[in-house]
């Protein structure tokens, strides 16, 4: 990609394949900002995943608990552990990919103005054969201890009534610009020609 940053937008994604996508990014030097976490998709029921996650629960320190492994049980810090598990994070350059990573449920305020991304080799609907069953990260979370769902899903639908608003004000706008180099090509027509001949 190379860009300065990516923002991805994850909704409709497949978790694993948006993760080993981005580790992979990561790892070539490429700032990551994942957004709407939460509505990324498992593959399997919700009832399937929900008694995985539980046996994962299981894992832990015999002697003392505190030292790990750490359950998140926030969709956002999900996905961070996902991409985690595939960097070799415990080197520097592994640790490095890893800085470059952010994540967030919902769409916070600097990436709600930025222009989103999509992963076409991760999307459900282009990876998941239809009728089969899969599972929301945001009510996973939700079944396993994350308290935050109807917050984020609050202020996202405050996000939605601020984006329509802009978007209807950016096509109205759009229209009067057409509108206005319609009405101006006549009286412009010498200047077209002159810039046409150097090459604008």
């Amino acid at each position: 990609m190379f860009e300065k940053v990516v923002v991805i937008d994850c909704r409709g994604h497949l978790l694993g394949r948006v993760a080993s996508i981005v580790a992979k990014e990561l790892l070539n030097g490429q700032k990551i900002v994942a957004v709407r976490t939460e509505e990324m998709d498992i593959s399997g029921s919700l009832f399937r995943n929900k008694l995985k996650f539980m046996a994962f629960l299981n894992k832990r320190m015999n002697t003392n608990p505190r030292r790990g492994p750490i359950h998140y049980r926030s969709p956002a810090r999900m996905f961070w552990r996902t991409v985690r598990g595939m960097l070799p994070h415990k080197t520097p350059r592994g640790a490095a990919a890893l800085e470059r990573l952010k994540v967030f449920e919902g769409i916070p305020h600097p990436y709600d103005k930025v222009k989103r991304m999509v992963i076409p080799d991760a999307l459900t609907v282009l990876r998941i054969k239809p009728g089969r069953h899969t599972t929301l990260l945001g009510d996973l979370a939700q079944n396993v201890g994350w308290r935050h769902q109807e917050l984020v899903k609050k202020l996202e639908a405050k996000r939605k009534v601020k984006s329509a608003a802009f978007y209807q004000r950016k096509k109205a706008l759009t229209k009067l610009k057409t509108k206005a180099t319609q009405n101006a090509a006549s009286s412009l027509t010498t200047v077209n020609q002159n810039l046409a001949t150097l090459g604008f």
